[in-house]
């Protein structure tokens, strides 16, 4: 795969299934005990995440508000109001140098999220933007490293893959994180396992390494069952049949997604993701009336569909 080839996979895959990965676990609860961050998010509707942070507000300690108010302005970014959420985290400035380490480390990851994240279109990540997110993403990582806030720290830098163009920094940047997770025993980073190695398995395809990313969606897969994660599960397999098929290992990427159909349906759901899959295997075997088919399902609304 020439690099022309490779920045047209990336182009085409990253928001699906890196964003996936990067919002499995950006909820995660904060270090202190009497604030659930987890219960309080939703990711699919952040209007109402910012109404229950609001109401959080109410029996909360000072610094448990500054917290708040980190996550109020990345519901703005989530809904692409970035100005918006900047002036929510420059309100949060001069409040900083009294705070806890965990409301400065929230406070650059979040304003970091407002310069390159998935929430971004591709032609709004300029380079002067990429920049100035990386500078707050590397603020926000050294000092949640210093606190030894492992989860937060995972969080800053797994956000380097919507900075970096490169695959091979992209690559670099993964490693760092997995090995953060790797030397923690706190929960917070523990469950970024999966997240983690699915970005790295992703990295790995665009460097032609099929079967060591392989190898890392299968540990993803692992780490999502653990978790009773059944639908990261299911892309998981989904990552790994689709490297087969860029192997060209058609049998085997075939079999793979026609069990995750039957698993969808078996949920009275489908994925058009996996249709897609399909048709493209079917076309490359040379059948072209089943490769049709599934490309007129993806042409039709699908019930239950995710």
């Amino acid at each position: 795969m020439n690099a022309v080839s490779r920045r047209g996979l990336a182009a085409r895959f990253q928001r699906r299934w890196l964003v996936v990965a990067a919002t499995l676990l950006v909820g995660a609860s904060s270090t202190m005990a009497a604030l659930d961050l987890a219960a309080l998010w939703d990711f699919a509707d952040p209007a109402a995440s910012e109404r229950r942070f609001v109401e959080a507000m109410g029996g909360a300690s000072a610094d448990e508000r500054l917290i708040l108010q980190t996550q109020i302005a990345r519901t703005h970014g989530l809904r692409g109001d970035f100005a918006r959420a900047r002036e929510l985290l420059a309100a949060i400035g001069p409040a900083l140098p009294a705070a806890s380490p965990e409301v400065r480390v929230r406070h650059a990851l979040e304003l970091g999220r407002t310069h390159a994240s998935a929430a971004h279109r591709p032609e709004q990540l300029t380079a002067a933007d990429r920049e100035t997110a990386r500078e707050h993403f590397t603020r926000s990582a050294g000092l949640a490293a210093q606190a030894r806030l492992d989860g937060l720290a995972i969080d800053a830098l797994h956000m380097m893959v919507f900075v970096e163009t490169d695959p091979a920094r992209q690559l670099e940047w993964n490693r760092r994180a997995l090995a953060v997770l790797e030397r923690s025993d706190q929960p917070e980073a523990r469950r970024w396992e999966g997240a983690l190695r699915h970005n790295l398995g992703y990295a790995l395809v665009l460097q032609e390494d099929h079967e060591a990313a392989i190898e890392q969606f299968r540990l993803a897969r692992a780490a999502h069952e653990r978790a009773g994660r059944t639908r990261n599960v299911r892309i998981a397999d989904w990552m790994v049949a689709w490297t087969r098929r860029l192997q060209k290992r058609y049998d085997e990427a075939l079999t793979l997604q026609l069990e995750l159909e039957r698993a969808w349906e078996r949920d009275g759901q489908s994925d058009p993701a996996v249709w897609r899959e399909l048709e493209a295997i079917y076309r490359a075997l040379g059948d072209e009336a089943r490769a049709r088919d599934y490309a007129a399902r993806q042409a039709r609304p699908a019930p239950g569909g995710r």
